[in-house]
């Protein structure tokens, strides 16, 4: 079975990682489906090429996941990739809400599609990427938080040394 994890991952955490792992074990094959959305280009730090290649760098031991980009509608994505599951991560109440309603909203648009949530492994339950951003833009270390791709790359997006080849 097919399944896609959707998501704008700017930048792609260690928690993002933990949720393609466990749905690694659970489908036959899993899409990370990065969002390609023209009227947040300016709000987003790396470009959709960007988040896939270290996206695909992080990911390159499972050989049942791939990567893959979208724009518009997750229903229609799903529908032309075949896929009928949804993963998705929860860290909190507040992510449950959201999710409910985007879950309910794709089965209206989609009705061969099943939403499944992942639960956020404790250890990452409090990380997001807007906070990854807002500690690496100040200095901070994030090197526990993300994979070493996605480290790479915000140390060259703010001059603190190599990029993403």
């Amino acid at each position: 079975m097919h399944a896609v994890y959707p998501g704008s991952f700017d930048p792609f955490t260690n928690g993002h990682l933990d949720v393609v792992r466990r749905a690694a074990r659970l489908f036959d094959q899993v899409t990370v489906a990065v969002l390609y959305n023209p009227d947040k280009l300016k709000s987003f730090m790396f470009s959709v090429g960007e988040r896939m290649r270290i996206i695909r760098e992080s990911l390159r031991d499972m050989p049942n996941v791939e990567v893959d980009t979208f724009e518009g509608l997750l229903a229609d994505y799903m529908r032309q990739s075949g896929a009928r599951i949804i993963v998705k991560g929860l860290r909190a109440v507040s992510d449950y809400e959201y999710e409910l309603q985007m879950a309910h909203l794709n089965r209206q648009l989609n009705p061969a599609v099943e939403t499944l949530f992942i639960l956020a492994a404790t250890r990452w339950s409090f990380i997001s990427s807007s906070m990854i951003k807002e500690i690496a833009r100040h200095g901070g270390d994030v090197s526990k938080f993300v994979p070493e791709p996605t480290l790479r790359a915000l140390n060259a997006h703010f001059g603190r040394g190599e990029g993403v080849e």
